[in-house]
């Protein structure tokens, strides 16, 4: 389960890969799914952590229901129309999102990894890009050795748990950066507790 300021680093870094993705022009949910998929396995080998995405297999390669909910929580707040980013993200959460990645060795590293596998995918289309994450291979915790490409994964089986995976470091926002960006993103900035705001 992710904690609030992995919510907001999550939310915030989707917000900056939908303005990366920007000049290659459509976006489908399939490809976004798969690209923050990469962009996760790429981290994760690198021993960072970016987003915290748990995915699981599903007919078109990976899918992360907690992608998903904030897809569509940030759309509801009226930060994203369709796949595009607002002004309102443009000018207040992005350089709020981007400030608080330099000088932190960690978080830059992590963003250089996401732009670059933007880069590297960004201009594929949904079925070469689920294609290239079909080819994936992948072991099991029991059998490390054994290496199984995604397409030969039984549908529905986790593919990635970020919470049980060892690494070096991860994005990390002070409490005072992670409080102005869920503002800048619409939400509120007092921690949630039990459901209720306090």
């Amino acid at each position: 389960m992710r904690t609030p300021n992995q919510i907001t680093v999550d939310r915030a870094l989707l917000l900056y890969v939908l303005q990366l993705l920007e000049p290659y022009g459509l976006l489908t949910d399939v490809k976004l799914q798969q690209l923050c998929f990469l962009c996760e396995l790429q981290t994760f080998a690198k021993g960072l952590k970016a987003f915290h995405f748990e995915f699981f297999r599903f007919a078109y390669g990976a899918f992360s229901k907690d992608l998903d909910n904030d897809l569509t929580s940030l759309r509801r707040k009226g930060r994203i129309e369709n796949f595009t980013v607002s002004d309102h993200v443009k000018e207040e959460a992005i350089p709020l999102f981007l400030n608080a990645i330099e000088g932190v060795e960690a978080n830059e590293k992590t963003k250089d990894i996401v732009d670059a596998v933007v880069a590297a995918y960004g201009q594929q289309d949904t079925a070469a890009i689920t294609n290239s994450v079909e080819s994936v291979q992948l072991s099991t915790p029991q059998d490390p050795d054994l290496k199984i490409p995604i397409r030969d994964i039984v549908f529905h089986t986790t593919l990635l748990v970020p919470h049980r995976i060892e690494v070096q470091a991860e994005v990390a926002l002070s409490p005072a950066i992670a409080a102005k960006l869920n503002v800048a993103m619409g939400y509120d900035s007092r921690p949630v507790i039990d459901g209720q705001s306090w």
